[in-house]
């Protein structure tokens, strides 16, 4: 799996729906325009979450790994 360079990490293993999106959004708006967030899920339901949320916002979701867990995401703030 390679990563992209990342400024934040967010652990949110062990936490079930919705609370990884809603700490991921209190860590997106923390951060500055253009810096990347690193998301690690356990939560099955944030693979729909994250990708939805990316497609409504101006958040660029750069990539994520979601085959097995933990589930990572790289979103960027925008």
């Amino acid at each position: 799996m390679s990563e992209f360079p990342f400024d934040e990490v967010l652990d949110a293993t062990g936490l079930n729906c919705p609370l990884p999106l809603l700490k991921a959004k209190q860590a997106l708006n923390k951060l500055t325009t253009g810096k990347v967030l690193k998301v690690i899920a356990t939560d099955s339901g944030s693979i729909r979450d994250f990708k939805a949320f990316t497609d409504q916002s101006d958040h660029e979701l750069l990539q994520s790994f979601t085959d097995k867990e933990p589930y990572t995401y790289f979103i960027k703030r925008g």
